[in-house]
């Protein structure tokens, strides 16, 4: 099973933040794709775009935060967290 948990961050607190599971025989990268997605659509956010330190993040921890610079629209908040809490 793949897991990535979602968090919307605001002045160091937790505002929301969902669990996505994928059971599918897909690509680790498809998966994360699709969840960010479900998430995105579960908090009623724009996808957010994938810089190259988003990336480098992503890839050496299993875990990145998208800001402002991410994201066309104006968000409400300070970052949106994505971390890979399972994966077989």
């Amino acid at each position: 099973m793949f897991r990535l948990w979602g968090k919307i961050w605001k002045d160091n607190h937790m505002l929301k933040d969902t669990v996505i599971c994928d059971d599918s025989a897909d690509t680790r990268t498809h998966k994360v794709f699709r969840a960010l997605e479900e998430i995105c659509y579960e908090f009623d956010l724009s996808k957010p775009i994938w810089l190259d330190k988003t990336i480098a993040e992503f890839k050496r921890h299993d875990k990145t935060r998208f800001y402002q610079d991410n994201f066309v629209e104006e968000i409400p908040f300070d970052y949106l967290e994505v971390h890979v809490i399972e994966e077989d």
